[in-house]
């Protein structure tokens, strides 16, 4: 289903950037398998990874003269270039804030490749967090300045720090846990889905939910993501050449970063309005620069590091009104087939949490009509990064 652009009568700022709406493109994907533990190093999962998205566009490793990553990715540039064969690279940048920087990735290569400084990039991600060490659970760590001067007592886990937002959240507005329940099943219903899902084929009851153990209450253990093994990568070019690709493109149409003036991380409690994090910010860029405003999204891919944010996040991006969240989850909305399908692929909740990357193939699969929950006709998604960090999001249209 095509979606028309918005009239200049329908909304005061679809003026777009010049050089960046539409010009860029997602022509290849791709990723190694998920699971609690893999046997190769991330090194090696970040190159298959990135391999698998080049062959995907039908592109030579040769040709890539531009890398984005995170700066917590353990593979560098030097070492994927040596590996891999790539090209001279005329452009490679590194996104902070963990979760937050995903789409940032892509926007920065997208904004690379718009303005000339180059032709080819990649952005991937690769991690061993369901093998590896678990940082959170050394709760005597030192914190680093200026974390040790600002972070509340004993709150070192990112899923204590949310915890404290969730509960304001139900203080404030009356948000409930099956609220929170609603976004786990949704998520669990996809992986359900979707055999690369680590979920796939163990379905969620509202029993097993309500009765599991206590992570950070009022977050229990469905509440959390999941820690797994895995890489995967995208492969950025022009729309021009994208056309002339393997597969069908997926057009970057809007790109956003957002950290809020005095913002504090996950611990922004003092804050004048501790509710209104980073997507409220990107969001109010994003959607500035777009031809489109939420209700012409047919698919969203939400960052769920726990399921909390997704209410956070669908205020912030315009979907419900401020303290709606909550209840826009009820009757299905975040189901196929509801107002606003979500993670489709399960998710870091029920697919594999590797920093939300995986919300942004999915979010391509979705456009190219390949998903294994596919939206009929979907022509527009939203992908987001995480909320509660200094964040990033994507608008991409088919």
């Amino acid at each position: 289903m095509a979606v028309a652009p918005v009239t200049a009568g329908s909304r005061k700022h679809s003026t777009g950037l010049p050089g960046i709406k539409d010009a860029t493109a997602i022509a290849g994907i791709g990723q190694t398998s998920f699971a609690r533990q893999l046997p190769e190093n991330e090194r090696t999962l970040a190159c298959r990874a990135i391999l698998a998205a080049l062959d995907d566009a039908g592109i030579a490793p040769a040709e890539v003269d531009a890398l984005a990553s995170y700066t917590m990715e353990e593979t560098d540039e030097v070492e994927v270039a040596k590996a891999l064969g790539l090209g001279d690279l005329t452009f490679f940048s590194k996104v902070g804030y963990g979760g937050g920087g995903s789409c940032a990735t892509v926007a920065h290569l997208a904004t690379a490749i718009a303005t000339g400084q180059a032709t080819v990039g990649v952005a991937w991600r690769s991690r061993k967090r369901g093998s590896g060490p678990r940082p959170w659970r050394n709760t005597s760590t030192q914190l680093p300045t200026p974390a040790q001067w600002t972070r509340p007592f004993g709150l070192l886990r990112p899923s204590d720090e949310i915890a404290m937002l969730t509960r304001r959240h139900m203080h404030e507005y009356g948000t409930t846990r099956d609220h929170l329940f609603n976004v786990a099943l949704a998520c669990r219903n996809r992986a359900n889905q979707n055999p690369a899902a680590i979920m796939y084929d163990r379905p969620l009851t509202r029993e097993m939910y309500m009765t599991s153990r206590w992570i950070s209450e009022p977050l229990c253990l469905f509440d959390n993501c999941l820690e797994t093994d895995g890489a995967l990568a995208c492969v950025v070019v022009s729309a021009e050449r994208a056309r002339d690709c393997r597969r069908t493109p997926v057009y970057i149409h809007s790109a956003a970063q957002g950290l809020p003036a005095q913002h504090h991380g996950m611990v922004n409690y003092w804050n004048d309005d501790p509710l209104t994090g980073p997507a409220w910010t990107a969001a109010r860029h994003l959607w500035k620069h777009a031809d489109f405003t939420p209700d012409d999204v047919q698919v969203a891919q939400l960052y769920d590091a726990f399921t909390a944010l997704i209410p956070l996040s669908l205020e912030g991006y315009g979907f419900c009104g401020r303290g709606e969240g909550g209840a826009f989850t009820e009757g299905g909305a975040l189901e196929s087939g509801g107002r606003l399908p979500i993670n489709t692929g399960g998710g870091g909740l029920s697919e594999a949490y590797v920093h939300g990357f995986n919300l942004i193939t999915e979010g391509v699969r979705q456009l190219r009509g390949t998903s294994t929950a596919q939206v009929p006709d979907a022509s527009t998604c939203l992908v987001t990064a995480g909320e509660g960090v200094p964040t990033s999001a994507l608008l991409l249209r088919s």
